[in-house]
């Protein structure tokens, strides 16, 4: 049996959930149509993942899809059989957002994460929302120090090569921009507005959805993309590659 070719990557700036989402939000419902659809709020378990997965819910809902919660709120959920299977049936899994730092250290090197990957190689659409689309790059943006606007640069889960993702570009990710110090000089940031997204799908590449701005910075160069443009310079997802480890 030929190989499926993957599924959509959706990387949002974040205020996931609500209107002014529409447009990767229908898309990602879409591809997940006549399969599972999940919501993933491990980033949100310090706060209130309860109320996260009902708000996806609701929002869900007046898109015509229903979704359910793939419960992985700590590393023994994201070993339990009934977990993987889920996560390999899935048409759609949207990481929401919350902690960057959490969600990776709830997900990296699980069975659940592998078989999330797996599923979205198999032509599941891959979501994530600012804490979530950091932890799709490979590299994510974790408080330095007490100060919400001093990052640095920590392993994430590694679906899309050589790039990090910084959210919340026009409400405070811009402020995060000028102390950080990245591991090499090729790696790219990629700034997303919130109810924006970048949005990567087999055959057509890149787009801009949403009402805000996509950036691509890459040393000294900045450009900027926005009203459904095709940006360029972000690269392509790749194999994240899983190195399962114990719980």
């Amino acid at each position: 049996m030929p190989r499926r070719t993957s599924g959509p990557l959706i990387l949002v700036g974040g205020a996931e959930f609500g209107p002014g989402n529409e447009p990767h939000d229908r898309l990602w419902a879409e591809a997940a149509r006549g399969r599972p659809a999940l919501i993933v709020a491990s980033a949100a378990v310090r706060q209130d993942p309860d109320r996260a997965v009902a708000t996806a819910r609701r929002w869900f809902a007046t898109l015509g899809v229903d979704v359910e919660e793939l419960r992985i709120r700590g590393r023994r959920e994201a070993t339990s059989p009934s977990i993987v299977r889920a996560a390999q049936e899935a048409g759609g899994i949207y990481l929401c957002g919350g902690d960057p730092g959490l969600l990776l250290r709830t997900l990296e090197g699980t069975e659940a994460w592998e078989a999330i990957v797996g599923a979205w190689r198999s032509g599941a659409a891959l979501a994530g929302s600012s804490a979530g689309a950091m932890a799709l790059g490979e590299w994510s943006l974790i408080r330095a120090g007490v100060s919400h606007d001093r990052r640095r640069f920590a392993p994430a889960l590694g679906v899309l090569p050589n790039v990090a993702v910084v959210p919340h570009l026009d409400e405070f990710g811009e402020r995060w921009l000028p102390g950080l110090r990245r591991p090499s000089t090729g790696t790219v940031l990629l700034g997303i507005d919130t109810r924006t997204a970048a949005v990567w799908r087999p055959r057509i590449g890149w787009r801009v959805t949403g009402e805000g701005r996509v950036a691509v910075i890459r040393g000294n160069e900045r450009r900027e993309w926005e009203g459904e443009r095709r940006p360029i310079g972000i690269g392509r997802p790749g194999t994240a590659r899983v190195r399962l480890r114990r719980a």
